[in-house]
């Protein structure tokens, strides 16, 4: 290796790419053959957003009738993702498949395949070159292929077609029995179809796929309970999950529910004891509200006036954030608008 590349990498190590560029540039033109130097300098365009450079640079590359194949299919998948970065999806897609057809370089092929059919939302397409993947032992496939599940059985709900959806979720499951996206939406079809019961066992899955998404069933598990008449029961659950698993949203949930069947003090003596334990501002929000409906006069004026101030700064605080790129915002999303990783934008409130 000559000690011009060496030094071009040390660039890159150092994230000088201009440098980099600079070095390579010079070695192009003085040695033209050096296959490893076109490579180099068209990922390093590529990356600095000089797409149409890099794709003349991949190109020449595959007009020589001297490489071997190994090299013929690298300078195949780099001129795809030139093409990708470049919007031109259908002119990648091409590239790659013979890139897999070549049988060398598959697994980096299929990744970019797989990008672009989340790209195009052709969840299909997507979970067949994922199980390819998982044919190959790429790990986290199974985890994806259920998200991808998911995405086809809303099309089928909003479609209005419940059949295709129930059997699209239970694939989802079985591909990924964490898969709480497919629970949650289990339980709306159930809910939709006047099911109660099955929709209730639905939620209650949540609790041992991901118990940080217990905030978002309770209501509705909460709604499934009072139509099937099991409130005692669901009084029992929200009391276990305060004392097993503890959080604001559980909480508020229980608060909620001893209002209704044991009166407001009951639910502010909660809160109270909660408060004590574990101050919090979403929790100190609702245990203002609580005393304010049974107060009268200034001092209702004045508890209203810090229940609202609280209920702004519980308003201010972003609902989901992303624990892989830090991403937060009001909305549940489960592909990261950011990082474009599944499943790790998850509820903030503790």
């Amino acid at each position: 290796m000559s000690s011009g590349y060496l030094k071009g990498l040390n660039y890159l190590l150092n994230e000088q790419q201009d440098k980099a560029i600079e070095v390579f540039t010079r070695m192009v033109e003085v040695d033209g053959d050096t296959a490893e130097l076109h490579f180099a300098l068209g990922s390093l365009f590529r990356r600095r957003g000089e797409v149409d450079r890099a794709i003349r640079i991949h190109q020449n590359l595959l007009a020589r009738p001297a490489m071997d194949r190994s090299q013929r299919a690298q300078a195949l998948l780099e001129l795809g993702q030139d093409y990708m970065k470049a919007g031109l999806l259908d002119r990648a897609e091409a590239l790659f498949e013979q890139v897999i057809e070549a049988n060398t370089h598959v697994v980096p092929a299929l990744r970019q395949l797989l990008s672009i059919h989340q790209q195009e939302k052709d969840w299909d397409s997507a979970i067949a070159v994922a199980r390819r993947l998982e044919s190959r032992q790429v790990g986290g496939m199974r985890q994806l292929i259920a998200q991808f599940q998911c995405e086809l059985a809303e099309q089928a709900l909003q479609a209005g077609d419940q059949r295709r959806a129930a059997q699209l979720l239970k694939r989802a499951l079985a591909d990924d029995p964490n898969c709480v996206r497919a629970s949650i939406l289990q339980g709306q079809l159930e809910q939709a179809r006047g099911n109660d019961r099955a929709a209730l066992k639905a939620y209650m899955r949540v609790e041992e796929q991901d118990p940080e998404f217990l905030q978002e069933v309770l209501e509705p598990l909460r709604s499934c309970c009072i139509r099937l008449r099991r409130t005692d029961a669901l009084l029992d659950y929200l009391e276990r999950l305060a004392r097993d698993r503890p959080s604001d949203a559980v909480s508020l949930a229980l608060a909620d529910i001893l209002s209704e069947q044991r009166g407001a003090q009951a639910a502010a003596d909660y809160l109270a004891g909660v408060l004590r334990r574990a101050p919090s501002v979403p929790v100190l929000a609702r245990a203002a509200r609580l005393m304010s409906e049974r107060l009268a006069g200034a001092a209702k004026a004045d508890v209203e006036l810090l229940q609202s101030a609280l209920a702004e700064l519980v308003s201010q605080h972003s609902s989901y954030a992303c624990r892989q790129c830090g991403f937060s915002g009001r909305t549940l999303y489960w592909q990261c608008p950011s990082c474009r990783h599944w499943g790790t934008v998850k509820p903030t409130l503790s």
